[in-house]
């Protein structure tokens, strides 16, 4: 057994001399929080396994075994990082926007066209009025949509909002069942 002790020493001291291995864990601690800050934006992936490797840089400062820096590096990362998840998850779950918040808010309301919108139009110029704000409108529905005119606004595409004519775009999906509101005119005459 202690060959295999030993054998076991070699290889997680990976041939680095044991007053070296205090700054490796504290260099491997400022790599990881500047890649957590920098490149991962504070998603917390790495932070856990920073503090084990300062935790393991600081047992190393006092002499502790190499295979304890290593079980303080992954045993602790890994404890950190299921304690940073169910934080996290917590906190989102607590902190979720209700149903009706944001710019969702407006999917199935009516709004009042107040610049063309073209489905053909690559700039862009379309405009809707909705509960009192104008927003940027596209649509698939391909026909022209008239200034002055009613759509139902369907879903959100960043900040601009996809509608199509409120007369096809009821709830459920169907046209309009009603009776007309003025007798269709007869073109055929003079």
């Amino acid at each position: 057994m202690p060959h295999y002790v030993g054998s076991m020493t070699a290889v997680l001291d990976l041939g680095i001399d044991l007053d070296v291995w205090p700054w490796v864990w504290l260099g491997v601690a400022v790599v990881f929080a500047l890649v957590e800050l920098t490149v991962l934006a504070g998603s917390f992936v790495l932070l856990p396994f920073a503090v084990s490797a300062f935790a393991a840089s600081l047992a190393g400062f006092y002499d502790a075994a190499v295979e304890l820096q290593w079980a303080i590096f992954f045993v602790g990362g890994a404890v950190l990082w299921v304690v940073f998840w169910r934080y996290a998850k917590r906190f989102i779950d607590e902190n979720a926007m209700p149903a009706g918040v944001g710019a969702d808010r407006l999917v199935g309301l009516t709004a009042t066209v107040t610049v063309d919108i073209d489905p053909d139009d690559s700039d862009r110029r379309g405009r809707v009025k909705v509960v009192g704000e104008d927003w940027g409108a596209l649509t698939e529905h391909g026909r022209l949509l008239r200034t002055g005119s009613k759509v139902k606004i369907l879903s959100m595409n960043g900040t601009r909002v996809m509608v199509a004519p409120a007369s096809v775009a009821d709830e459920t999906g169907t046209p309009p069942t009603g009776p007309l509101l003025k007798p269709p005119t007869d073109r055929s005459s003079p």
